[in-house]
């Protein structure tokens, strides 16, 4: 009888035929994929999305990736109502959220719910809810608003329903940014729900401590999603 090969002597994809169990091999994980999906039409929310991103970035083995729901209004509508060109981000359709080990959305308040190119982008997801393709995904949320009292809770609060309905798992901010939580002396978007900005009349755009707040989401929310992979 031949003494068993020595395993060490194998390539390091061979060994996964002697031991499929992964976390023996840290270099052999696949990346966690955390994907920022957003609708911005005057470029608020964009901003926060790419710090949110920066932020899940920042956790090793995580890839993040930003993503755009389409748009439903028309360019000429759009250029009566000011709105800048879109920028290169790809647009998401919704079988592209399958891929993603963790989600964040992020959408602009439309009389205290999250704009209409969103919800209809969320209505588009029926045939992953008929499977619950999404279930068990770790999942957040940011926002912006015109005013301090425009909606952020009350647009948050709604769009938790989203995420029930898919069975993802809600990841709030909570308190976990710390004293930034508590600043009183400037005015500062988002709760322990997510990060947010008050856009004002559009001049204004996300201050420091609120882009702070969105690269600590970011940061959060994939280290989440990257243990909860790990422990599949």
């Amino acid at each position: 009888m031949l003494p068993p090969f020595p395993l060490f002597l194998l390539h390091p994809f061979q060994l996964l035929i002697h031991s499929p169990n992964t976390k023996q091999f840290p270099f052999l994980q696949m990346a966690t994929k955390v994907y920022i999906v957003y609708y911005s039409m005057y470029g608020h929310v964009e901003r926060l999305a790419q710090e949110i991103k920066k932020g899940a970035e920042a956790v090793d083995g995580v890839e993040a990736k930003l993503w755009q729901v389409p748009e439903t209004l028309s360019d000429e509508i759009l250029a009566k109502m000011s709105a800048p060109p879109k920028t290169d981000a790809p647009v998401i359709t919704p079988n592209d959220l399958t891929e993603a080990d963790g989600i964040i959305f992020g959408f602009p308040t439309r009389f205290g719910m999250m704009a209409a190119q969103f919800k209809a982008f969320m209505d588009s997801t029926g045939g992953l809810w008929k499977t619950q393709a999404l279930a068990g995904k770790p999942a957040g949320i940011f926002y912006s608003t015109g005013s301090q009292g425009g909606g952020q809770e009350t647009t948050a609060l709604t769009a938790i329903t989203q995420l029930v309905h898919h069975g993802m798992i809600f990841v709030p901010v909570g308190y976990t940014f710390g004293d930034g939580m508590f600043e009183m002396e400037n005015i500062k978007g988002g709760s322990p729900y997510g990060a947010g900005t008050f856009a004002g009349d559009g001049s204004r755009q996300p201050s420091e401590l609120e882009l702070g707040l969105a690269f600590h989401q970011g940061k959060h929310i994939a280290a989440i999603a990257k243990r909860l992979k790990g422990s599949a």
